[in-house]
């Protein structure tokens, strides 16, 4: 008898459940940029101070950034499927608590409960696609879809919160969640069944929750802080300074006790690293164009919030193109570096038409070309990327490794945003200074030039970032195609290149 014939029957629930997971998904990620919009109003009517407004935004990623590694953990121990809906219940309760916030205290608070949840929510989801898609074949499309989610849920994000902050209130930004979770978890729990044999009932690793949690908490809160307070402010470089001695310590942990909260052989494969890499790297330049062009298009051109939303609706294109036409429709037939590679490269392009931002560029000739271009390159390499860094690993390190790939996104977003704005604040503070005479005559003029040379100025950074992951995605990963078939486990036959076939999935009894 074949090897195929002896492999389980795929989960006839599968695609159903696929739709739940992807729900949730764009929850997570909308989150993470619908809030931006609303700010400035939820600011006025709670009496936000300036100083305190960031912490709308640091209470959600401290939790998040910090927690997901414990919560890709407990996927893997309670299993994903009540983790997932216990998720979805909390984020929803969350939310509740947010557009319900009397004061800022309310707010913080809502705002950090919701990074705990998603913290429970996100690494289960994709662990899930990682253990009911075993197929090549569907696991592309169905990581197709996640994929273009993962990347343009954000700009999701800025559309709906523009589109809620204008016709409703900020408060609806908070209350648009419940019914996303609601749905999800109703119909994750009468749709997914989890494929059995697949927990990791081993014992859990306190020491290494809370040395990860505290270094990845101290990380994004030094990046956050120095977006406001500086580089060489004394908290700022503490925050740096306790970061690598507790993720340091975490690694030496990790490498000596039974049972580890993430097992290094995880974090060390070639392939798993370099997708982690890459993909914290590119996260970095694309939430900080989020940044830029938001600003760029409401202050210096004067958008709408419903007008700026809808603006980005070209990267969103492009992303969708990318992950489910090229990158989908590619992946069982090139290696995933093939794609990663040029697929950064590309979006580094169109960071580049953006170098040559000015006040009165337009939005047809410069901007939306750009975003086209960003737009299918991350899409067609976050979709191999999602992929591969799941592929591999054992059924009971999934959660762990799912986690990983959120960690890197979280870890890149809080670095993107503090390092480009800062690098955007000193660029236009230098204009201004070298251009005081054009100040004297129009202030006003040179405001917006500082602004937006500062905004350029970033953008070459951003550019020089996806470079080098994309020279980290051609270097590191050396895994060759995945079989069309379904995957059986052992050696493959390699790609064009005579490289092994490492992109393997494991079969896990149903």
């Amino acid at each position: 008898m074949s090897k195929t014939a002896d492999l389980p029957l795929p989960d006839p629930s599968r695609w159903k459940a696929l739709a739940f997971i992807a729900l949730a998904q764009l929850m997570v990620v909308l989150d993470a940029t619908i809030v931006n919009i609303a700010l400035p109003h939820a600011q006025t009517a709670l009496g936000i101070s300036d100083a305190n407004k960031q912490w709308v935004i640091t209470a959600y990623a401290l939790a998040f950034g910090g927690l997901l590694l414990f919560g890709g953990r407990i996927a893997d121990l309670w299993g994903r499927k009540r983790t997932f809906v216990v998720g979805l219940i909390g984020f929803a309760l969350a939310s509740a608590l947010g557009g319900a916030a009397q004061n800022q205290g309310m707010l913080f608070g809502s705002r950090a409960l919701q990074g705990v949840f998603g913290a429970l929510l996100a690494p289960a989801a994709l662990s899930l696609l990682a253990v009911m898609f075993t197929d090549a074949k569907e696991r592309a499309k169905a990581f197709g879809i996640y994929g273009a989610i993962a990347g343009g849920g954000g700009a999701v994000g800025l559309i709906l919160g523009g589109f809620l902050t204008q016709v409703l209130n900020w408060r609806w930004t908070f209350f648009v969640n419940i019914p996303f979770a609601i749905i999800a978890a109703a119909g994750a729990y009468f749709v997914i069944r989890e494929p059995a044999g697949s927990r990791n009932r081993s014992s859990l690793d306190v020491p290494g929750v809370v040395l990860s949690a505290l270094g990845l908490v101290s990380l994004v809160y030094g990046f956050t802080r120095a977006e406001s307070a500086g580089w060489s402010d004394e908290l700022t470089i503490g925050m740096f300074v306790a970061s690598g001695v507790l993720l340091l310590s975490f690694v030496l942990t990790e490498a000596r006790v039974k049972s580890p909260l993430l097992p290094l052989r995880v974090l060390l494969d070639r392939n798993r690293g370099g997708v982690y890499l890459s993909l914290g790297l590119a996260i970095i330049a694309m939430f900080g164009l989020f940044l830029f062009l938001t600003y760029y298009l409401q202050v210096v051109k004067g958008y709408s919030p419903i007008r700026t939303g809808f603006a980005f609706l070209p990267m969103i294109a492009g992303m969708i193109t990318g992950s489910t036409q090229i990158g989908a429709r590619l992946m069982t037939r090139v290696p995933a570096r093939k794609l990663m590679g040029p697929g950064f490269l590309t979006a580094a392009v169109g960071m580049l038409l953006l170098t040559q931002l000015e006040i009165g560029s337009s939005y047809v000739g410069l901007i939306l070309p750009a975003q086209l271009l960003l737009g299918l390159g991350m899409g067609t390499a976050f979709m191999p990327a999602m992929s591969l860094a799941t592929h591999g690993v054992e059924p009971r390190d999934s959660g762990v490794a799912s986690a990983m790939v959120n960690t890197s996104q979280q870890v890149g977003g809080a670095i993107g945003t503090a390092l480009l704005n800062t690098i955007a604040a000193s660029a236009a503070t230098a204009y201004t200074a070298s251009h005081a005479a054009l100040g004297a005559r129009n202030p006003e003029l040179l405001k917006l030039q500082s602004m937006v040379h500062g905004f350029t100025g970033a953008i070459w950074w951003a550019v020089g970032i996806l470079v080098v992951a994309s020279a980290i995605a051609v270097t590191f990963i050396n895994a060759g195609r995945p079989s069309a078939g379904p995957a059986t486990g052992g050696s493959g036959s390699g790609d064009a290149d005579g490289v092994e076939d490492e992109f393997k999935v494991p079969v896990v009894a149903h």
